[in-house]
């Protein structure tokens, strides 16, 4: 038998208050979004120690497979104990090296420089050059510049004159030495005043005049 429609609105409104929080079953119902943040901390990740080895983006390795870890270049092999990598012994790269790859395990030079650097010049390998009168150099192939200076001779005058792009000195008016302040040509005898005669050493320019008194004119004259 139907209930009248009265009767149906009071039992709408009594059955709430007659639930009670024990006889609800959060089970029965999805956790809101605080709680779902909160699960997620406790999440626990597969251990593959002895199982595998991951590499930095999480990628797991079979026991035995070889692969690189990281940004290494150098191979590793799985184990059960780890990664095991290489450790190769690498050649030395070139002191003159200017371009350095890394693309493989070692580092591997792509460029060595062929070139010779002086004085903020650069010259090419065997290339002859004179940074100055007095030097000669030439580019050798182990990148580095060796030079010969020129052995100037001793002039034989006291006025020796340095001429443009000439390395060592010249004696413009020949042998010459000095006899007091004054400078006399070298071969002849000079007279320097009234009592003196004097003549350079021979072949030893650079000393002074050899001079040897005569008898004075002015005292002829008295």
């Amino acid at each position: 038998m139907a209930l009248p429609i009265h009767e149906v609105w009071i039992l709408l409104f009594v059955l709430p208050a007659l639930v009670t929080p024990a006889a609800i079953n959060h089970e029965d119902y999805p956790a809101d979004e605080g709680d779902q943040t909160s699960s997620n901390d406790n999440l626990i990740f597969d251990d593959y120690r002895g199982k595998g080895c991951v590499d930095d983006s999480g990628f797991v390795y079979k026991l035995g497979e070889r692969f690189f870890p990281g940004h290494s270049n150098c191979p590793c092999v799985c184990t059960e104990d780890g990664p095991v990598c290489d450790q190769p012994e690498c050649p030395k790269i070139h002191p003159k090296c200017t371009k350095v790859e890394h693309n493989g395990c070692c580092p591997e030079c792509k460029e060595v420089k062929n070139f010779c650097e002086y004085h903020g010049k650069n010259y090419k390998i065997l290339e002859e050059f004179k940074p100055s009168p007095c030097e000669w150099c030439r580019c050798e192939p182990s990148n580095e510049v060796h030079c010969v200076v020129a052995d100037c001779a001793v002039p034989e005058c006291v006025n020796p004159v340095y001429e443009p792009e000439q390395c060592c000195p010249v004696c413009k008016n020949g042998p010459n030495c000095f006899a007091g302040t004054t400078i006399i040509p070298a071969g002849i005898e000079v007279k320097v005043d009234d009592c003196n005669i004097c003549h350079c050493h021979n072949g030893d320019w650079w000393k002074p005049a050899q001079c040897s008194k005569r008898e004075c004119q002015g005292k002829q004259a008295l």
